[in-house]
């Protein structure tokens, strides 16, 4: 008889631009309250926002590790100037904690090293999952976009590593060393005044016909709609995905992870458990084609009455 392993809780770095004492109020309560048994902190959308987040750090790795979860810090997704390929490099060299890579500069720097990948690298496939392996990689969180089939068969082909999956959050689609979102503030990036710190949970871009479509953070384009995989989460742990992540939203994310975790213990049913998702995160529009090989956009029912 195959015995599946359920999978564990991780909730990777806030992407917005949130003020330091809301930033670290919010990991404080994770720790206090949240079933979340990994978290991956840090900047990794736009440098400049370092200085917000830098002072309280320490206090919150402390803080998450005596609440007894493990903590990794993540790099940056994008280095365009030599001052952030120094943060990069001061990261991997003086980091008492596992690195998570989030582009190639900081993969080549930790060749060697253990470390973990994320969902900003492009792993799409086993050939790709087993090379990054053999330089270190301990886990990889796979791209958010990815169908189910590809998840499977990357699982399958690369043993000795394991996987984690994008399954709540606005899906991370692109990023710029142009800032969108402080020139349609009439502003540049070099003297952006931090106004994407006006947007927590990024700025909706519409179309033509006023239907929302994506959403502006910074230098990052995220997608409208939230990524909630909950109703997949027994075909995810049966496939071998041993971490199920969370991104953090301007939003009840306690409740969240706590709608997660039932879930995937079987103490929820699919449909409470999306109405849940639903509560915590009013407003949103929920979305998983992504995994089905749709539009990421769409929303699939699969087994949600059940």
């Amino acid at each position: 008889m195959t015995v599946t392993t359920l999978p564990s809780l991780s909730l990777g770095p806030v992407l917005y631009l949130w003020d330091g004492p809301k930033w670290r109020d919010f990991y404080f309560r994770i720790a206090d309250e949240a079933p979340i048994a990994h978290v991956v902190i840090g900047e990794t959308v736009c440098s400049k926002r370092l200085h917000f987040i830098e002072p309280h750090v320490t206090e919150v790795v402390e803080r998450l590790e005596r609440a007894g979860k493990s903590v990794s810090l993540a790099s940056l997704a994008l280095v365009t100037l030599e001052r952030e390929s120094q943060v990069v490099r001061a990261l991997v060299r003086d980091s008492a904690h596992p690195v998570e890579a989030n582009d190639l500069s900081a993969l080549g720097l930790l060749a060697g090293k253990p470390h973990s990948v994320g969902p900003l690298i492009n792993v799409y496939n086993g050939a790709t999952a087993r090379l990054l392996a053999s330089r270190g990689a301990t886990s990889i969180c796979l791209p958010p976009e990815l169908p189910m089939t590809s998840v499977g068969e990357i699982v399958r082909d690369a043993h000795g590593v394991s996987f984690e999956i994008f399954a709540f959050g606005r899906v991370p689609l692109a990023i710029s060393a142009r800032c969108a979102h402080a020139r349609s503030k009439g502003l540049v990036k070099d003297n952006c005044q931090f106004i994407c710190g006006d947007d927590p949970d990024g700025l909706t871009v519409e179309t033509l016909d006023r239907q929302p479509f994506l959403v502006l953070n910074g230098v990052q384009t995220v997608s409208h709609t939230c990524q909630a995989l909950i109703q997949e989460l027994p075909e995810l742990a049966a496939a071998g995905i041993s971490r199920i992540r969370l991104s953090p939203q301007d939003c009840d994310m306690v409740s969240v992870a706590r709608a997660f975790d039932d879930a995937i213990a079987g103490r929820s049913a699919p449909a409470d458990a999306i109405a849940r998702l639903q509560e915590a995160y009013p407003g949103a529009q929920l979305s998983n084609g992504f995994h089905y090989a749709r539009q990421g956009a769409a929303w699939i029912a699969g087994n949600a009455s059940t």
